[in-house]
């Protein structure tokens, strides 16, 4: 009986650690870090942009899909009423993601975290609000696709 205890708790042992092993291997360079901190933002360019758009207001920001060719990532950047706070979302086609909340302030500029994205597609979304979100004072936007 405790042979079967022992190999028993064994196996799990081994499972759990190769869980662990796992997710970090599916961890791509840069994923989750800062594009202007890690220096990848200095020579990237817009790939997608949408608006941001409120059902009450119109339009009430842009939404630009980021590219950084040195670091082979992408990330999104918003333009938005100084007011609004939010989530930004970037996705790969390989199943990564990555949110990002912000707050009010920053000029209206916020961008989220990296993903690696070389040869594949990525895209992202953002919501925003102010006021709390009263009154219908809040929008989205989406990104098209950009396959790098």
């Amino acid at each position: 009986m405790r042979r079967v205890a022992a190999i028993a708790v064994g196996a799990v042992t081994l499972l759990a650690g190769t869980t662990a092993q796992a997710q970090a291997a599916t961890l791509k360079p840069y994923d989750h870090q800062d594009p202007y901190r890690s220096g990848c933002g200095n020579a990237a360019r817009v790939v997608k942009s949408a608006k941001i758009n409120s059902r009450a207001n119109g339009q009430v920001g842009t939404i630009k899909l980021m590219w950084s060719g040195k670091c082979q990532t992408n990330w999104i950047e918003v333009r938005t009423a100084t007011s609004a706070s939010g989530t930004i979302k970037v996705y790969t086609a390989d199943g990564r993601s990555g949110s990002f909340r912000f707050k009010a302030g920053n000029g209206g500029r916020h961008w989220g975290d990296m993903l690696w994205a070389k040869d594949m597609c990525a895209w992202g979304s953002v919501f925003v609000q102010w006021n709390g979100g009263r009154g219908g004072q809040n929008g989205s936007g989406t990104t098209g696709k950009a396959c790098r």
